[in-house]
This record gives structure tokens, sequence and C-alpha cells, in this order.
């Protein structure tokens, strides 16, 4: 089975868990900006969880399903039709065979994602099938889609079955989207980095109590944070250090930039925060404009934060194998 894409969206590329492991070959990990999604997205059509997705940036695009189809979609809020129906979100839809998906700009949040049953099944490059657009790493020769590009569909997995369906259908139950969705208004957790003291006394209170907006600048490789500027008390003379997802490093502009899923493996900017990684996935969710404000926490909530929500994640998405199990 293939899917035709006859629109790209802005930004649709294939995302797995990542690639970590090779940054001592200078390779980041990529994967999906907000990974809790991908995953749920995963589960909803009956895939193991590491399966690739499409994820896809303010606007999604519009595909062409040669045969019966498994989809589900999560993260951001957006339009999704099949031909005149209009789709749910959060739960698993059954598309019939010649379905034309076409998914709309997000009315919240902004990153979507898009799994269908038996996984896209294009060729892993260092064990996954994530794009490093960045690296020009991954499938499609590290790119974003294109019109006219073919997405091979591997072999069905569990789940409910499409066969003769003669229009699209959804399982009468649903995830709440609300645990996993970011409000934008929430201070997100941040850590002091290794250059937090080079700061001088304003910009140090400042980094917990100012409010920042997401640049139209951001991408996969960093969310840059217009608003008040960050100034060191004197210039550092600084060698490339390690960096990773979530490092905040002040550049000679003054406004920080917090590293994402394409982050690079080290950087010499100053290192000045490091965001705690349970928030990630929400201020991947942030769009150009909105809000950003942090607040200051300990590597041991940071640890405990994660831990719960991988608790919370790991029996939703047991409960959902249960469920589709029965349907």
């Amino acid at each position: 089975m293939s899917v035709t894409v006859l629109k790209p969206g802005l930004l649709t590329s294939l995302q797995d868990g990542g690639r970590p492991g090779h940054a001592a070959l200078g390779i980041g990990r990529a994967g999906a900006m907000d990974e809790p999604a991908r995953r749920l997205a995963n589960a909803l059509v009956g895939n193991e969880e590491h399966e690739a997705a499409l994820e896809f940036t303010l606007l999604g695009p519009t595909l062409r399903f040669e045969r019966a189809a498994v989809i589900a979609l999560t993260g951001g809020e957006c339009g999704a039709r099949a031909g005149d129906w209009p789709l749910p979100l959060w739960t698993c839809c059954l598309l019939p065979a010649g379905s034309v998906l076409q998914l709309g700009g997000m009315r919240r949040g902004c990153r979507g994602y898009l799994a269908v049953r038996g996984g896209f099944d294009a060729p892993p490059v260092l064990g996954s099938r994530s794009t490093d657009l960045h690296a020009r790493l991954g499938p499609l020769d590290g790119r974003a889609l294109q019109a006219g590009d073919r997405l091979a569909v591997g072999p069905p997995s569990r789940g409910p079955s499409p066969r003769g369906l003669r229009a699209p259908h959804a399982l009468r139950w649903s995830l709440d989207p609300r645990p996993w969705l970011d409000d934008g208004e929430t201070p997100l957790a941040l850590l002091r980095g290794h250059h937090f003291d080079a700061l001088d006394d304003a910009s140090r209170q400042r980094l917990f109590t100012a409010r920042f907006t997401v640049s139209k600048d951001s991408n996969r490789t960093a969310s840059r944070l217009d608003g008040q500027r960050l100034a060191l008390r004197q210039p550092l003379e600084l060698v490339s250090e390690a960096t990773l997802p979530g490092t905040v490093q002040l550049p000679p502009s003054g406004q920080p930039i917090v590293l994402q899923a394409e982050a690079p493996v080290t950087g010499g900017y100053p290192r000045v925060g490091q965001l705690a990684a349970a928030d990630l996935p929400r201020l991947a969710q942030r769009r150009p404009g909105d809000a950003v404000c942090f607040r200051e926490c300990t590597l041991a909530e940071a640890v405990e934060r994660l831990a719960r929500r991988q608790q919370r994640l790991q029996r939703l998405l047991h409960h959902i194998a249960r469920r589709l199990e029965s349907a």
C-alpha cells in the first residue's frame, strides 16, 4: 500500500523516536518534536510505538490513500476531512480505498501527527526513520515532503479492519487531549545552566520573570525567543561544548535560543539554562507569537516530573491496546 502526497503542508516529515547514540559522530537525535503525541497516534492505530508518523507544522498535508487505511491524528488541533466527511482527532479513523485526506491549518498548537496502521515503511538511516531536515539525513534524502511523493506503508498489525468500508468511520471513543496539550500559559520548568552565573544580576532575575515570545524564525533546530534581552557580566571566551534538546543558549543578540529535536551536538554560545525534558513537547506546541515564561526548577524535580509523565503515558498506551482488542 502507498500514500500519495497531493499537497505537502508545512515542514511535513517522517519522524519516529529519533536516532540517539551517535553524538560522537556529530549526528544529532532528531525525532518527533512532541514525542507523547507521536506515540499516542501510533497506539491508536495499533502500531508498535517505534513506528514513524508524519509530523506537520501549522498546516497539514493533503494525501490520497490508494487502499483502505486506519489512521489517527494527534498533537495540535487542526481541521481534518476525508472528502465531505469531517474526521475527529485523538481517535482511530477508518478510511476506504481512494480517500483523500485534507488536513488544514492549526487552530491550536503548532505541530500535528498522523499515524497509519502498519507504519510508514521508509528505509531506516542509522536505525531510525526520522528526518533531520537541518542535517539532510533520513528518508527522502533528509528533506520535507513534496507534492508527488509516494510513501510506502508497511503490513498492518493489530487493530480494527477497514475492509469493505464505503465511507470514513471513526471509533466511538477517543482520548481526552487536554493532559497532552499545552495551555500556552503555564511557565516552563528551567534548570540553571553551566553559564547561568555569568549573566549579570538583572539578567539572572529576568530569565525567570520576563515574558518572551516565540520568534517566527523558530524551527525544528531551535525555538528562538524574542523579548527582553539578557546580558553577560563580561564577555566569555568559550570552546564548543556538548548541547542537547532543551539547552538554552545565549547568542550575542541577547535573545535566548532553546534547542529542539534537531539540536546540534555541540555549541559555542553560553549555556544559561536547560529546559526540563517533560516540558519540551509543550514548547514544541507554542507557535510564533505565543508567550514563553520560565520558572526555576531543580534536577530532582525535573527527573520526577519526567518519570510521572512516562508512567501516565505507559498506562494510557496499555489501555488503548486493550480497547483496540475489543473493537
